[in-house]
This record gives C-alpha cells, structure tokens and sequence, in this order.
C-alpha cells in the first residue's frame, strides 16, 4: 500500500475524484475509496493539524508527542508530513504451523541462502493471500520455531475490511499450506470506555462492538498491574448484556477490585484455524480509602481544671495509589490543627495532627475529623469524640498497654502484627473488665476479604471459592497461626460467607481443599480457641461451623467417600425404594425413603464438645453425624444410625437419640428414639438433621428406693440382734441334738454374716462422701460376708436335704463344724482374694466402683460382679433343688399312712416355702433380674427392682419370723425362759416384802 500527502486548495477538493494516474505508476496496483484524513492551518511558524472523523494519530506520533494521541489537535512545523491513519486498522498476530519438509530450510541459520530462499517463499505465499484483503498494508514474519514449522507473523490493515473474509482467506492458506493458523486480532472490535479516572463507588457501563456479527459471545477479562487476569462473569457487582454487535459489562460499584485493564475477546473456531477478535483499554478508579482513628491519649486526664492538653489524632489507612488530600477539622474545640507528616511501613500509611484541649468542664464533647479527598473531589471522614477525664471523674489507672481510661467507656487499641482491634472496657465502678481480641493474623484476614468477594463478578464464583479453600487450607494448617477465638471465629467466618453464596458447587480439588481446612479446625489443640467471647447473636460459633460445612457438602458434587482426620463425607446414590447405607467414623447411617438421589453422610469428629448442651443431667456421648440429601423428600424418612459410644454406658444410665433443632438451637430428642439397652448406640429418627447421642451423668434413681433400703437395712440390722440374743438364750435349752446344733450352728452364722454385710451397706450408703481406700475396705466385707452368708445357707440346705434323704444318719458335730468353717469362710475367702488379685489388686474401675462402692458390672460376663453371681447363683438353685426335694418328701409318707387331703398339702407346701425362703436365700432370686433388666428397658425392670430392695434389705426381719419367731421350738423355749425369768422376780418380791414386815 501506498501513502501520500497530497496538498491542495480546499476550493478544489471536489476534483479529487481520477487522480490515480499522478501517484500510481504500476499497471497491476489500484487506488480507490480516496479519503480525506487530515485538515491543516499555517499558524505562524507552525502548522496546526487534526483528524478528521474515524481518523486518529499514528503510534509514531503519538509517541514522539504525548499530546498527539487519539484524535487530539496538534501543532507541527510547517515542513512536516504528519498525517492521520484510519481508526479502523486491523493487527493480525498469528502464528502458522506447517506439516511436511517443504518449509524446513526456514530453521537453517537466517544468514545462510536457505534460510532466505525459504522464508521468502513463505513470505510470498502468505502475501499472495492476505494482500487481497481490503486495506492490506503489511505482513511480516517475525520469528520461527520448531515444532513442525512454526512461523510467527503480523498483518497490519489501514482500514476496515470484513472479519468474514479474514475466516475465508486465512481458511484458503491453511488448505494450501497444509497448515493450522492461530490469530489474534485488534481493530475488529472496539471497546468504549468511561472516561479515567472513574468515581468510586459509581455505576459505569463499558460497551464492547463487533463491525459484523461475529456468531459467537464476548468474553470480558481484567489484567491488574501484578500481571493478574481475571476472567469477568455475572455477579453482585458486574452485569453483562448483550444485543446485535453490542455487548455491555455494567459494574455497579467501582472500587480497587476493579482498576486495570479490560479486554473484551470473542473466539472464533474452524477446521484448522482459530481466532480471537479482542480490544482492550484501561480503567483508572479514583479510590476511597477505609480509615481507622484514634487519639494519642485515647482519654487525656486533667490534673487541674485550668490544664491545657496535648492531644494527637492519627487516622490509618492500607497504601494504595492514590495521592489523597489529607484535611483535619474539629467541633467543640478553638486550638489549631496542626497538620503532621505521613508516616508510611509495612503497607500502611498514618496520616497525624497536634491540637490542644481544654480541662474546663463542657457540655459538648470535643471531636476530631480527618477527611481524605481523591482526585475527583470525592470526600471520606472520620471522626472520634475526646473523651477528656476531669479533675474528679471516675477512671481506670494504666495498666500494661492500657492507659488510663474514663469510667464507662471502652479503650480500644490496634492489633501489632495483625488485623484487628483489642478493646477493654472499664466499667463505672471504675475497675478493668476483661479483655476483648479482635487481632486475626493477617494471612486468615486476607482470605476472609478474598472470600467476600468470591461471587462479585472476577472470575468464576467455584474456582474462587476453590482457591479461598486452598488459601484458607494452607493458613488452617499450621494451628498455632490461629489458635485464638478471633481467628478461629474469623475463619469460620470463610466457610460460613461462603456458605451463603448460592452457586457455589465445589469439586475436585476445591472439594478436598475445603474438608482438609474444615478438619483442621477440629484439631483437639485449637479446643480453647473454640470458647471464648460469646457475640451478640443467636447462633453460637460451632452452629455456624455445622451447618455452613452441611450447606457446601449439599451443593457439592461428590462422586466418592471422602475422609480427613477430623471429617468423613460418606455418599451413596438411592434408588427408588431401596435402601441406602453410609458408615463414617464407625458410625452407620441407613436411610429408608420412597423418594431417590443422593444421600451424603457427614462425619465430624470434636465437634460435639463445642455445640451448647444446656440440660445438665445429660453428656453429649458420640460424635456428631449429619445426614443430608440433595432432593427435599416427599415422603416419611427413616434414619436408622448405629452410633459407637465415646464412654462405655453404665448400668441403668439412660440414652437419648437427639438431633439438632434449628429453631431452638440445641439439642432435641423430638423424632428420634433410643432402640434400648440391648444396643446402646442404636437410634432410630424420622428426620434428616444432625444426630448425637446424649448421656445421663447418673444412673436412674427409682422414687422412694433409697428410703426403702435405709429403712429396710436398719430394721434388718435389729432384728439380726434379736436373733442372735434369742440364740443365746435358747441354745442350752434347746440345741440337745446333732440336728439342732447343726441347724442353730447354721443360724447363727447366717444372722452374723448378713449383720455385718448389712453394716457395711449403711456405712457406705453415700459413696461420694467417703475415701476410696474406706470404699474399697467396705466392698471387700460386702463380698466377703454376703458369700459367707449364702454358703452357710448352702450349709444348711445341705443338711436339711441329708436329713430328709437319710433320716437316720447321723453326723457328728465336729464333722458338721469342720464342714460348715470350710465352706462358710474358707471358699468365700479364697474368691474373694482370687477376684482382688485378678482385677489389678482390687483396683478402682477394675474390682470395684466408686460410684456405688460395689463391684463392677460391665455386661454379660463381664466385670467382678461374676465373682459374686455365679456362687450365689449355684447356691440358690441348690438350695431352691433342696426345698422342693423337702417340699416332695413331706408330701409323699409311707404307704401305710393315710394320703393328706389337697387342702393339708397345700398348707405344708406354703408353709415350708415362707419358713425356707429367707433363710435358704430364695428372695435372691430376683437379684438376677435386677442384673439382667436394666431399669431403661421398661416398667417390668422397676418392679423387678422394687421386689428385690423390699424382699431382700428386710431379709433379716423375715429370718426373725420364719426361724425363730415361727419355729414352734424356739418359741416355746423362749416362752419357757421369760416365764422363768417372770417367775424369778416375782419370788425375789415376795421375799422382800416379808423380809420389811
């Protein structure tokens, strides 16, 4: 293409019409569409030149005189030849990449004739197509490279020519070459911007347009001046538009976020070629910054009335660009403001002034205002009250860091090292409240910014959100960085924003990142950083943390398990009417429904030591589980969870299945239920929530059962008194045979051991309120003398049952004494002993429990209790096999003796069963019961309790009415006795009578 300058009479430009035989001397080059691109005027020395419509200045120019840029009036000497290019021109960078050899020579080296023969034939082919373009101007090569052949080039077009025929063009080069072209274009489209700098906190509107319909959609990108890029989406603060050929990007507030350079691109894709139609222009924001104030005193203290103090104000701001006007202006006060320098570190800048206050008691308190002005005059201030403490006023001494402070006001200081505030208030009293920290460390600040801005239009809202995760992932795993409440509430604060974005879907990546960062936070040494300032809102920090974490796993695409060290995410895909199974942590979760989808299982491990529990009976006992799914469920849902306890539950503690209420916040036992003692850990509940099991701290106490025992254990303790005084009165009198010595020998022995055990039981009746080594010493009697107790039962069933069997064998009563220490002390010595040692010396926990200073049960054949079970067990099927062996022998005489009446066996059966029941130990019985049936198992538990305590604490009661006070001979010696007795005073009255007469 040619240029000329051609220079005429403004008077004779209607003739500029055949002028192509002057300047065009080649038969094969043409001119046409001969356009006027500049009007100029001799001023002076000088000639002053300006582009006429859809005309600007060249680079060069504009380059070499700033003022010459655009379509801007420009001077020059009279002699130059500046003249204005088409707004419209075209630059084409591609790069061609060539199958086959023809083209090698072009990588020989650019010196050798091979290199120059093929890079111009290269040259000629690309020329031969593109020069047919309207407007061609030039097209130059500009690099190769290997892989194939690749050959970089430029196309520079004056004028506007038909994106169309560029796809066509460049389409006929690709099949003749065999290549594939990849092009990047300006001037096809443009883009129209605000004019620099923008107002913050404006709406503007960039128009970006295509000279044809270019089938496809604009792409908006932001470069910031670090090299960043942004690819612009519909957000909270950006909105694209499109119409024909036009394509608006609205940004509703302008701020830093937005300042850089945009570029609208469309993308065009054929066989073997690809271009991109892009324009691009800068936007400049005018910023506004976030000012922090403080006065130095925060509160000046008079010493007299008539002082004059010193106060300085400094207002901080983070560093930006922009070159603000700094003002200071202050009410209720006439001292000058005296302006300081800036004083700038760490990213930070601190603009200060001197002024002066007065101690003189005003009704209006002093205040001072910094006002910071952009370059468009936009204003920002802020402002902080003098609070001056008067000669007499209440206030808090200095203390550390903390000056003297006004009664009833709060000091507040600014973090060193990190984001954020401390405050600490003195209350009117005139004493130091605690502190308050709002210091975060500046990495998890950061990421808390980050995350506000996730959804504002830069870039896609689930790769920004995966790449907070990933920030937030890498800040969270060191603990020590943040193991504060401040941080901790900060970056629960993340996941909580991030929660609350609507079109957030995480995957992959983003997924693993964000549940790595949310176990780091159930990390046991960040427990205290869990408790501390309670803020002023409904929900506590570990609510937020719960259900912001349930929100992202729901929106979440997870195709598999997932497992961290303190969170597990179990999924499973239902099916119409099936059932699905999710185990995390040990724990199983089965959901039945009619409905189908996903369902997603969530385990969090610490979690549960950080939920509020206000009812003080229970514990939180397993960790918290969180079913949820992705389709709302028409139907019923049952969730049936499998739960393995974190603390072994004790006898006749009760469970509660609980799930997390919403509305109340805290934990409800509403739609759930415990499956019972049999399966401590088995809940079922007809709702999706967040599920746990609670804990009574204490066994369930039945009403009266402590007054029953106290009363029924010291009746007993009287009337084994009783009993051995009866058999010390009646023993000569009535043991004159081997069977009533072996009988009473029994007895007493009997009366004696369940004495003493009875003792222990009241003296260790409240555990709590003894030493462990008196416990321990109390539960080993208990052992010892309620064994003692059953074998001299075992003693004398024995001995009944030979009686019965071989009425005429008689054993002598040494024998029967031998036998009677041997199994009465001897055997419950040597179990007691072989328990203690094998349970670790009879160790707490082991051999026996504080809680009830008894031994331990730990279920079925487990725990020392066995040790007492299983003897007493045997011996009371022993002795019930000998009662009614007793019972059949009395029943059944020899032939020649007349068969009782029904009415008379009856009687014997009842009578021989209330005479032999309390002393054979029968009532024991129901002591299997109250082992087996644990009172949270129902009604029938607690009448099996209440049968066993009243039999069995007034068991001495009934052996004072069955074998002494019911047995005919022993009455009769007792009657005989006190009669005796009787008789004896009556005498020793009468003597003494006669003896005064």
């Amino acid at each position: 293409m040619y240029y000329v300058k051609l220079t005429i009479e403004k008077s004779a430009i209607g003739n500029l019409t055949n002028l192509q035989p002057f300047f065009v001397n080649d038969s094969i080059q043409h001119a046409d569409e001969l356009q006027m691109t500049t009007t100029c005027k001799d001023v002076t020395d000088q000639r002053e030149c300006r582009c006429l419509s859809g005309h600007k200045w060249s680079d060069n120019v504009c380059q070499s005189n700033s003022k010459c840029c655009g379509d801007n009036t420009c001077t020059f000497p009279k002699n130059s030849s500046h003249v204005c290019v088409s707004s419209n021109t075209v630059t084409i960078k591609g790069s061609i990449r060539i199958k086959g050899t023809r083209f090698r020579g072009c990588l020989a080296d650019e010196q050798s004739e091979k290199f120059q023969n093929c890079s111009n034939e290269l040259l000629y082919e690309m020329k031969k197509v593109y020069s047919t373009l309207s407007g061609f101007d030039v097209l130059q090569i500009t690099r190769y490279s290997v892989g194939s052949i690749i050959a970089d080039f430029q196309v520079t077009i004056s004028k506007h020519t038909s994106p169309q025929d560029l796809i066509d063009k460049s389409q006929s080069l690709t099949t003749s070459l065999m290549a594939s072209l990849s092009l990047d274009t300006t001037g096809f489209v443009h883009l129209t911007m605000p004019d620099n700098p923008v107002r913050y906190s404006s709406m503007q509107k960039l128009v970006c347009t295509s000279q044809e319909d270019l089938n496809t959609t604009a792409v908006w990108r932001l470069r910031y001046n670090n090299g960043e890029v942004f690819p612009i989406t519909n957000g909270t603060e950006a909105d694209m538009t499109s119409t024909t050929r036009m394509y608006n990007l609205t940004l509703k507030n302008i701020s830093a976020s937005w300042k850089g350079e945009y570029t609208c691109e469309f993308h065009q894709e054929k066989s073997s070629l690809n271009i991109s139609h892009r324009a691009s222009a800068v936007m400049d924001v005018a910023l506004l910054p976030n000012i922090h104030i403080a006065t130095v005193p925060q509160f000046p203290r008079c010493q007299n009335k008539d002082d004059l103090l010193e106060v300085r104000g400094k207002c901080l701001i983070r560093e930006d660009n922009e070159n603000y006007t700094v003002t200071w202006t202050s009410q209720e006060m006439n001292a000058k403001i005296i302006t300081l320098k800036a004083d700038r570190s760490f990213g930070e800048i601190v603009y200060a002034a001197n002024t002066v206050v007065g101690c003189d008691s005003s009704a209006q308190t002093p205040k001072l205002t910094c006002t910071f002005q952009n370059r468009l005059n936009q204003r920002k201030d802020a402002s902080v009250d003098i609070n001056v403490i008067h000669v007499g006023e209440s206030f808090c001494e200095a203390e550390g860091d903390w000056g003297d402070t006004k009664a009833g006001f709060t000091a507040v200081l600014q973090c060193k090292d990190t984001d954020g505030r401390r405050q600490r208030k003195c209350s009117h009293s005139s004493t130091w409240e605690q502190e308050e920290s709002e210091c975060v460390n500046h990495d998890v600040s950061k990421v808390l910014r980050t995350a506000h801005t996730v959804d504002i239009g830069l870039g896609s809202v689930n790769e920004n959100a995966a790449q907070v995760f990933y920030q937030l992932g890498n800040v969270t795993n060191n603990t020590r960085a943040i193991n504060t409440n401040a941080n901790m509430r900060a970056t629960v604060g993340v996941i909580s924003i991030l929660s609350q974005k609507q079109s957030i879907m995480l995957s992959g990546s983003g997924m693993d990142d964000f549940l790595e960062s949310s176990s780091n936070l159930m990390e046991k040494s960040l427990e205290n950083s869990w408790k501390g300032m309670v803020e002023n809102r409904n929900m506590s920090l570990a609510e937020t943390y719960m259900t912001s974490v349930e929100k992202l796993i729901e929106a979440a695409n997870i195709t598999s398990n997932n497992t961290k060290q303190n969170i597990e995410v179990a999924t499973c895909n239902k099916e119409q009417g099936s059932r699905c199974t999710n185990i995390a942590f040990g724990v199983t979760v089965d959901l039945e429904s009619a409905d189908n989808g996903s369902v997603r299982t969530t385990g969090f491990k610490q979690l549960q030591n950080y939920l509020p529990q206000t009812d003080e009976k229970y514990d939180i006992n397993s960790i918290v589980m969180s079913t949820i799914t992705q389709k709302i469920h028409s139907g019923s849902v049952v969730v049936e969870i499998k739960f393995p306890l974190l603390r072994p539950r004790s006898r006749n503690v009760e469970i509660k299945c609980v799930s997390w209420d919403k509305v109340t916040r805290q934990w409800s036992s509403d739609g759930c239920e415990w499956m019972g003692p049999s399966n401590d850990g088995h809940c079922v509940c007809r709702h999706l929530s967040s599920f746990a099991i609670l804990m009574a701290k204490n066994p369930i106490v039945l009403p009266g059962m402590t007054e029953i025992t106290m009363y029924g254990l010291s009746i007993s303790v009287i009337s084994l008194v009783i009993n051995l005084a009866i058999e010390l009165i009646v023993w000569r009198a009535l043991v004159r045979t081997n069977t009533l010595y072996l009988r009473h020998i029994a007895q007493v022995n009997i009366s004696l051991c369940l004495l003493v055990a009875d003792c222990c039981f009241l003296a260790s009746n409240k555990p709590k309120e003894i030493s462990e080594i008196w416990c321990k010493t109390f539960v080993v009697l208990k052992h010892f003398c309620y064994l003692s107790m059953f074998f001299w039962m075992l003693c004398l069933s024995s001995t009944l049952l030979h009686q019965t069997l071989f009425p005429f064998h008689i054993v002598s009563k040494k024998n029967y004494l031998k036998f009677g220490i041997t199994l009465g002390y001897a055997c419950p010595l040597l179990i007691v002993v072989i328990t203690v040692l094998c349970y670790s010396s009879g160790a707490e926990g082991m051999y026996f429990t504080r809680d009830t200073c008894w031994l331990v049960y730990s279920g079925l054949f487990r725990g020392s209790i066995h040790s007492f079970i299983i003897p007493v067990g045997t011996i009371v099927f022993i002795n019930v096999s000998s009662m009614m062996l007793v019972i059949m022998k009395l029943l059944h005489h020899p032939k020649t003796t007349e068969a009782p009446c029904d009415k008379t066996a009856a009687k014997t059966i009842i009578r021989t069963i209330i005479l032999l029941t309390p002393i054979f130990g029968v009532t024991w019985i129901f002591g299997f019961g109250v082992t087996i049936l644990d009172l949270t198992s129902g009604i029938m538990a607690s009448v099996v309790n209440y049968v066993f305590v009243l039999l069995n604490s007034f068991q001495g009661l009934f052996i004072l009415l069955t074998t002494h006070l019911g047995d005919k001979l022993t009455r009769d010696a007792l009657l005989k006795h006190l009669k005796k007795k009787a008789s004896a005073s009556d005498s020793s009255t009468t003597l003494d009578t006669i003896m005064k007469k």
